[in-house]
C-alpha cells in the first residue's frame, strides 16, 4: 500500500477505499500515479463525486474514480440494481431473471459480463448475449421472456472515451422516475464489492446462463417481415433500388444485412464503417445525426455505387439517419428528424389505413416528444387519428405508447427529432434497424410514382402546412454557467420573470412552459401538465407569430440544446420567407437568451 497524504483527511479515506476496493490494476494504478504526482485535485474530483444513476442509467467518461465508468463502479451498480429487484419482484427475477447486452466500445463487453457474473453468484437466471447486438434487442427481450429488467451496455452515439448502462423495466421500456431513485439509493448502500462480484468465470460453465440472440434475431426478424406487406416486399423486389448503408464503426451492420435479405431490399455497406471499432476511428462524432460531417464516407460510397440513398444507423443502432442525392443538383440532403419523422408519419398511417381500410381511427395513436415536429399533430385533425406530445426521450414515449395500449388503443408511430423512431409497438423503445426497414419500403413505394424522398416531403407539406425546425446546441462542460443562464432567463425582468419578446418588441412572447420550476401560464392555474424535473432545464416560448422554441440542457451531454419550429397553414407557401424570419428570430433567441459569448458557448460542429 502505496504512502496516503493528500493534505486533507476525508479525501486520504476516499483514496485509501478506492485502492482497497478495486482491484482492476489499470484504474487502480491511475489513482496511485496521479497521488504519486500530488494532483490532488483531479483526485478530488474523480473520487468525491459520484456518477448518479439517472432514468437513462449511467453515462460518463471512462476511467478511474467514482465519477467515471469503471469496473468498480458497475459492480457497486450491478450490486445496487440486484437489491433493488429482489426488494421489487424476487420471484419474477427468479423466474426470469435479466437480460443483459452490449454494444462494441472499450469494455462493454466486460461490464455487460461482471453483471451477469453478480446476478449468477446471486443463483438468478441472465441471458446475456453473446455478442454485440443492437440496444432496441435488450426491451424486446425483455417483453419476449416476461424479465424482471434489462441491461444495455452503451454510451449509443457518445464520444468513444465514454460508455453507458441502460436500464429497462419489467415492461420493456426505459426506467422513469421514482424508479431511478430507488436504485440510486440501493446502489449506496450496496458500495461494497464481494469477491465473488469480479470472479466472471462462472459464466463459463453456470446453467443460469443463457445466450438469447439466436431465438431474439428470429422473433425480431418476423416482426419486421410481418409488419411490411406482401405487396410492399415484391415492390421492394421489383424497384431493386440500391441503398447505401453505414453502422457508424457499430453493431448494425449483420443484423441489417439479414432484414434487408427478407424484406427484398439491396444494399451496399461503407467498409470502412462495416465492422465495430470502439475507437470510430473515420469520425469525428459517431452520431449520424451530426449530418454531413459523419457521413463522408457514406456519400463517397453512395457516389461510387450510383445509389441514392443513405442509410445511417449510430453505433448502437437505435437510431437512424437518411440522405438523398438530388437527381437535379447531384447535392446531397441530409434530412433532418423531423423531415424523417414526417414522412414516417405519413407512410405508417398510409401503410396501416390500407391494411385496416373500414377500421376508424379515433383509437390509433401517433405520439411525438414535445421539441420535436408538431407535424403528427397537425396531421391528426385533418386525418381523424389521436396525438399525444411527451416529454423529451424514449423514456416517456414507449412508456406513454404502452399506457394507452393497455388501455385499448393501437399506436402506430412515435418519434422524436434527434432521429429516433418506433415504427411499432413490439420494441418499445427507439429502432434503427426496424426503422431502416420502413423507410427502404417507403422509398421504394415513393420512387414507383416517379417522385424523390424530397418530392414526397414537399407534398406532405403542400397538404399539411409548411413546419420548419431549426435545432442546434452549443458546447458547455460548466454545470454553474449553465444554471445561471438558465436562472437569468427566469428573472429577465426582476425576479420570476422571463422575457416578453426579443429584438426589442419586434417578436412577441405570448407564454411560457418552464418544465424545471413547473408553471407554465397558458394553463388557468400556471401550472404546467407535463411531468415537472428540477433535475434538468428545459423552457419553451410560444411567439405571437406562430414560432415555438424550446431551450433545454441534455440529460446525457454537455450540450444546452436549443429547438425552434415555425408552423403554417396550407395556403402560406412561400417557404423562403418563413427561414428568413426563423433564422433572424433563432439568432436573436441565441444572442439575447444563451449570451455565447459571454459564457464562451462553442457552437455545433466548433
Amino acid at each position: 500500500m502505496c504512502d496516503i497524504n493528500t493534505g486533507c483527511a476525508a479525501l486520504d479515506q476516499k483514496v485509501a477505499e478506492w485502492l482497497f476496493f478495486d482491484k482492476n490494476e489499470t484504474t487502480a494504478n491511475a489513482i496511485r500515479s496521479l497521488l504519486a504526482g500530488k494532483q490532488f485535485d483531479e483526485i478530488n474530483k474523480l473520487l468525491c463525486k459520484r456518477l448518479t444513476f439517472g432514468t437513462a442509467g449511467l453515462r460518463g467518461k471512462m476511467g478511474p474514480g467514482y465519477a467515471c465508468m469503471n469496473d468498480l463502479v458497475i459492480i457497486q451498480t450491478a450490486q445496487g440494481f440486484l437489491k433493488y429487484l429482489i426488494k421489487s419482484d424476487e420471484n419474477l427475477l427468479k423466474e426470469s431473471g435479466i437480460v443483459v447486452g452490449y454494444d462494441g466500445r472499450h469494455n462493454s463487453r466486460r461490464w455487460a459480463e461482471l453483471t451477469a457474473a453478480i446476478f449468477i453468484h446471486a443463483g438468478y437466471p441472465v441471458k446475456l448475449f453473446s455478442t454485440v447486438c443492437p440496444t432496441p434487442f435488450v426491451p424486446y427481450t425483455v417483453r419476449q421472456f416476461k424479465c424482471a429488467s434489462g441491461v444495455m451496455v452503451t454510451a449509443s452515439h457518445n464520444p468513444k472515451d465514454d460508455n453507458g448502462y441502460k436500464v429497462y423495466g419489467p415492461n420493456g421500456a426505459q426506467i422513469i422516475s421514482p424508479v431511478d431513485e430507488q436504485v440510486q439509493a440501493s446502489i449506496l448502500e450496496n458500495l461494497v464489492p464481494l469477491d465473488t462480484s469480479w470472479d466472471t468465470s462462472i459464466l463459463s460453465s453456470s446453467s443460469l446462463l443463457m445466450d438469447p440472440l439466436a431465438d431474439i434475431f428470429c422473433r425480431y426478424t418476423n416482426v419486421i417481415y410481418t409488419e411490411i406487406s406482401e405487396e410492399s416486399k415484391n415492390l421492394n423486389k421489383k424497384m431493386n433500388l440500391l441503398f447505401t448503408y453505414t453502422p457508424m464503426h457499430g453493431v448494425g451492420y449483420k443484423f441489417i444485412e439479414k432484414i434487408f435479405e427478407v424484406i427484398n431490399v439491396k444494399f451496399n455497406v461503407v467498409q470502412e464503417q462495416k465492422d465495430p471499432h470502439p475507437d470510430f476511428p473515420t469520425v469525428k462524432f459517431p452520431n449520424p445525426e451530426e449530418g454531413k460531417e459523419s457521413l463522408d464516407l457514406s456519400f463517397k460510397t453512395a457516389d461510387s455505387n450510383g445509389s441514392t440513398i443513405i442509410l445511417a444507423n449510430d453505433p448502437d443502432a437505435d437510431r437512424l439517419a437518411v440522405a438523398e442525392k438530388n437527381p437535379r443538383t447531384g447535392n446531397w440532403k441530409v434530412f433532418n428528424g423531423n423531415e424523417t419523422g414526417t414522412l414516417l408519419g405519413w407512410w405508417i398511417l398510409n401503410s396501416f389505413k390500407k391494411k385496416n381500410p373500414d377500421l376508424p381511427l379515433d383509437k390509433i395513436y401517433m405520439l411525438s416528444s414535445t421539441v420535436s415536429s408538431m407535424i403528427l399533430k397537425t396531421m391528426s385533425k385533418k386525418e381523424g387519428f389521436k396525438f399525444l406530445d411527451t416529454l423529451t426521450g424514449f423514456k416517456w414515449l414507449g412508456n406513454k405508447a404502452l399506457e394507452l395500449e393497455q388501455q385499448g388503443n393501437k399506436v402506430i408511430f412515435c418519434f422524436e427529432e434527434a432521429i429516433g423512431f418506433l415504427v411499432t409497438t413490439e420494441i418499445l423503445d427507439k429502432d434503427g434497424v426496424s426503422t431502416a426497414a420502413q423507410v427502404a419500403t417507403m422509398a421504394s413505394y415513393i420512387y414507383s410514382q416517379n417522385k424523390t424522398l424530397d418530392d414526397q416531403l414537399n407534398e406532405i407539406f403542400d397538404t399539411y402546412g409548411l413546419h420548419i425546425s431549426c435545432n442546434s446546441y452549443y458546447i458547455c462542460h460548466e454545470p454553474a454557467i449553465i444554471k445561471e443562464i438558465f436562472t437569468q432567463i427566469r428573472n429577465a425582468k426582476g425576479k420570476d420573470t422571463y422575457p416578453q419578446s426579443i429584438l426589442n418588441g419586434k417578436y412577441k412572447i405570448t407564454s411560457v412552459r418552464d418544465l424545471t420550476t413547473g408553471y407554465d401560464n397558458n394553463q388557468p392555474d400556471n401550472k404546467a401538465i407535463l411531468p415537472v424535473s428540477a433535475a434538468s432545464e428545459m423552457i419553451t416560448f410560444n411567439f405571437e407569430n406562430g414560432l415555438v422554441c424550446t431551450l433545454r440542457t441534455s440529460g446525457t451531454e454537455p450540450k444546452i440544446k436549443y429547438y425552434t419550429e415555425m408552423c403554417a397553414t396550407p395556403e402560406i407557401k412561400d417557404k423562403q420567407q418563413l427561414i428568413n424570419i426563423q433564422q433572424e428570430m433563432v439568432k436573436a433567441i441565441c444572442e439575447e437568451m444563451l449570451q455565447p459569448s459571454k459564457y464562451n458557448l462553442k457552437p455545433q460542429g466548433s
